[in-house]
């Protein structure tokens, strides 16, 4: 294999552009080119299509977000728009394909091998909800953005006898609040993984009180619901002075972590392998701090992403 391409779709992620990088320089000192699409699979469809060197990729490795840009194409989930974005690929003489993202990322690569074209996913989002890896591109910086939000509201927090629910990202699963929840000392993680009860929630808020507790800090995972109507239901139980924080896309931005940095760039040199190899059709993970490559179609169909329970259990005993 001589000419790769490489495109990031769904949501953004910081180490995407260290991946990108890794892909760029790991391809060229293999003697091969490497062709980035830009705004994900709705740019390979219009062929908005470009070569990229060195240079491109220079100065990249600290920027958060992804310089190829992206954006939702919905249309690449039909026959005709996979098969218009394979014409692309042969059209600019690209003979395997490297795709960064999420889970919407990986069904758009799932199309491609379907059509017997070869594709490498590499995991990156935010949420930390793909199948088959231990940790996602983007996870380490988001919850250390978000943990240091919530040591700020903290403080406030304690200032005013307040409660506070914190409304993070994740979609449908609860990784962000687990981890920022526990390193937070969070009194209550609410997660969509596990039913709650809001008179038991309330319940532990009042013992709290009982016990001289000046706040109470509650994460939410916003796969369970929006803050506000978790508010609101605490409100109709009694005053808890409950305020709300959603903390939003800015738990998407930032210069990425060390760790985000340097697993972006182990799973894009390894992308670069794979495809070298005569590989397609499978996707990187990492498991136990190793690289592993699998199927991606076997990995969508087969496996799920499950968040740390034991994390959950240790909160619930130690955080009061």
């Amino acid at each position: 294999m001589k000419r790769i391409g490489i495109l990031t779709s769904g949501g953004d992620a910081p180490g995407m552009n260290a991946a990108i990088r890794a892909v760029v320089r790991k391809a060229l000192y293999e003697g091969m080119e490497v062709y980035g699409v830009n705004y994900g699979f709705a740019g390979l469809v219009a062929g908005d299509i470009r070569k990229l060197t060195r240079r491109d990729v220079g100065d990249m490795i600290q920027r958060g977000g992804t310089f190829l840009y992206s954006a939702r194409y919905p249309q690449f989930a039909t026959e005709e728009g996979q098969l218009k974005g394979i014409e692309q690929l042969k059209r600019f003489g690209i003979e395997g394909l490297v795709v960064i993202g999420g889970d919407g990322s990986y069904r758009g690569a799932y199309a491609l091998t379907k059509h017997g074209f070869p594709c490498v996913g590499i995991p990156g989002t935010i949420d930390n909800d793909i199948p088959g890896t231990d940790y996602t591109i983007g996870f380490d910086t988001s919850i250390n953005t978000v943990l240091d939000a919530l040591d700020r509201i903290r403080d406030t927090a304690t200032s005013h006898v307040r409660t506070f629910v914190i409304e993070v990202m994740g979609r449908d699963a609860g990784d962000i609040a687990l981890w920022t929840g526990v390193a937070s000392g969070a009194e209550q993680i609410i997660i969509p993984e596990k039913g709650f009860d809001i008179t038991e929630v309330a319940d532990n808020i009042r013992e709290g009180r009982e016990r001289g507790k000046k706040h109470s800090i509650i994460v939410l995972a916003e796969g369970v619901m929006d803050g506000n109507e978790f508010a609101q239901k605490l409100d109709a139980i009694d005053n808890f002075h409950v305020r709300v924080s959603v903390l939003g896309h800015v738990q998407r931005g930032g210069s990425p972590s060390a760790r985000d940095r340097v697993l972006a760039s182990r799973f894009g040199a390894k992308a670069v392998d794979v495809l070298k190899d005569g590989q397609g059709g499978v996707c990187l993970g990492l498991r136990n701090e190793e690289i592993v490559v699998s199927g991606i179609i076997d990995t969508l169909d087969n496996m799920t992403h499950t968040p740390n329970m034991e994390l959950l259990k240790l909160n619930e005993e130690i955080s009061n």
